[in-house]
């Protein structure tokens, strides 16, 4: 019997990643290139090259491209939420060990979150190429970012109704730290001093936790 031959592959394009879910290799290619050029610029036939698929496994996999680019923002919010939602019951149950303990365990949950786009900076830049249209797709910030919002005010809430803190304006602060934390991702990927200015904005965000909530906070 004659040998098989294995069908080559186009010049040119990519091998895909035969260790992971097609359906993932597809978001993570599909997901990079919303990030840097947003929803308009990026077609399918784009995504499905990058991913080294065809395009009608991308359609498969996710239908229109409408449905691709919502499924890029859940895929990044589940892993948010995953670590958002671990560190902020880590603040929950130290509440009650009184202001000190309660401002160490927002140090923590804050170095969690500036962790988690540090890693990940293409959260940061999805996030930024969405908002340049603030009433395009504005459903995605109520379905990916509003339950995130809401986690840790309710956090700062909860610490401010047992004493352990002062917070008249949860929603406010939290919104004011999501939006320092994406600038400082965004320094990082023009170019800012990577160690130094990840040491000196961990130093800057606590030190602006420990001036709203310290000793002299009423």
């Amino acid at each position: 019997m004659a040998a098989m031959t294995m069908p080559r592959r186009r010049p040119g394009r990519p091998r895909r990643d035969e260790t992971r879910p097609t359906r993932e290799v597809v978001l993570t290619a599909a997901t990079a290139l919303f990030a840097e050029r947003g929803f308009d610029a990026v077609g399918l036939r784009e995504v499905a090259a990058a991913a080294g698929v065809d395009v009608a496994t991308v359609a498969h996999h996710t239908g229109t491209k409408a449905a691709l680019y919502d499924a890029c923002f859940a895929r990044v919010f589940a892993a948010e939420r995953e670590v958002l939602t671990e560190a902020a019951e880590q603040a929950r149950a130290a509440l009650d060990a009184g202001p000190d303990a309660a401002r160490r365990a927002l140090h923590e949950l804050v170095d969690v979150f500036v962790d988690f786009l540090e890693d990940r900076p293409e959260t940061t830049a999805l996030w930024l190429r969405r908002w340049l249209e603030p009433q395009r797709h504005a459903e995605l910030d109520q379905r990916y970012a509003d339950p995130l919002y809401r986690l840790v005010a309710e956090l700062l809430g909860a610490a401010a109704a047992a004493g352990a803190l002062a917070e008249p304006t949860p929603h406010i602060t939290v919104r004011s730290l999501v939006w320092a934390t994406h600038g400082h991702v965004v320094a990082l990927a023009a170019g800012a001093p990577g160690a130094r200015e990840r040491r000196e904005f961990r130093a800057f965000v606590h030190r602006l936790l420990d001036g709203l909530y310290g000793p002299s906070t009423p």
